[in-house]
């Protein structure tokens, strides 16, 4: 094993702060990556202060970051896919057990007995949990890493592994495409994202926010249309003409207001985390064959399909970069919804 350099919380109530991990040594399958930027989600700051303890407790300390972009500094025998110097990727996940059905059927993120990249108990024993990407380096089995194309800013690619795929999944299974009408509830890290990408797969997309402020961002950022969701007569022109909306938004809102604007067969799918759950009409659901669903992240060659498409489009997130040191300023922000639109820490500060 070998010390790295990381950002760690050691309680839910105690402020980021600079630390010393372990990591394992490269076996004959792994991957060594010295990490150059990392992504800053929401999910972070939940763990981090133990907001998800009811089905997810943390176990401190806790190092976050899942949105990881690096370049292999070692890589073990046995590897085949990576060499030394290649600019690389590390999503949601490291680990899984490969042969379980969803495994099989690509959809590692469902594996019952996945490996998350932070607060995963560490099936090799480095440490009693997985450390994520707040840190200077990472060791990953081969087939968890995945290929940046070349082209894509490195600090706006990393929340590509997270917000990217998140967004993209959902989008990618209802076959959104020209002719298709889709619907983008709430302009954050998320929704940003799934405006970018429903764009470039030729949909007309319109994007659905409670702040008029956010009409000329949302057009900037591909958007057709912009509808402000307080307004009744706005919200009442588009009744029941959406193929799918994509519901990024994870505060108590009302959720049938739009599925009264899905066309016959259409789908809402539920991306953002709202902490409390979401009464449903069931006519809503019932008249018109109407779907509700949710999605979580995608599996690796999705992922890898998603990064792809994001090369030849060049689709990167819009990032704020930080400095290591600047972690709990992004926090608090974070919380304030003072951000446009993902925090990516630069992670040369953390080695300097």
């Amino acid at each position: 094993m070998f010390d790295a350099k990381a950002l760690a919380a050691i309680s839910k109530s105690s402020p980021m702060s600079s630390t010393t991990i372990p990591r394992r040594d490269v076996t004959d399958r792994d991957v060594q990556i010295d990490i150059l930027f990392c992504g800053v989600c929401h999910s972070d700051l939940h763990q981090v202060r133990d907001e998800w303890s009811e089905f997810m407790p943390t176990v401190y300390p806790c190092v976050p970051g899942h949105e990881i972009i690096g370049r292999v500094s070692a890589v073990g025998p046995g590897v085949t896919r990576f060499k030394l110097g290649d600019t690389v990727g590390v999503g949601c996940l490291v680990g899984s057990d490969h042969s379980c059905p969803a495994c099989k059927g690509g959809m590692e993120q469902f594996c019952s007995n996945v490996t998350f990249t932070y607060n995963s108990p560490d099936k090799h024993g480095t440490a009693p949990v997985t450390y994520g990407g707040y840190s200077e380096r990472i060791v990953v089995e081969e087939g968890m890493v995945l290929r940046i194309p070349p082209n894509l800013d490195l600090a706006g690619a990393a929340p590509l592994l997270c917000a990217g795929i998140t967004t993209y999944s959902p989008l990618k299974r209802r076959g959104v495409g020209p002719g298709k009408k889709v619907g983008i509830v709430g302009l954050g890290g998320l929704g940003h994202m799934g405006v970018k990408l429903a764009h470039a797969m030729g949909a007309h997309v319109v994007v659905f926010s409670t702040s008029p402020g956010k009409r000329d961002d949302a057009l900037r950022l591909g958007a057709d249309e912009v509808v402000i969701s307080k307004n009744a007569d706005e919200m009442a022109a588009h009744a029941g003409s959406f193929d799918m909306i994509l519901d990024c938004v994870s505060a108590e809102h009302d959720i049938n207001a739009y599925l009264n604007l899905l066309k016959l067969d259409g789908n809402l799918t539920l991306v953002g985390a709202p902490e409390k759950p979401l009464p449903v009409a069931a006519f809503a659901l019932i008249f018109g064959n109407k779907s509700f669903s949710g999605s979580a992240i995608g599996g690796i060659d999705q992922t890898q399909e998603m990064l792809d498409f994001c090369g030849q489009h060049n689709i990167t997130a819009d990032v704020e970069v930080i400095k290591a040191s600047e972690i709990n300023t992004a926090y608090e922000r974070l919380l304030r919804g003072d951000v446009k639109y993902r925090f990516s820490i630069d992670m040369a500060s953390l080695r300097g």
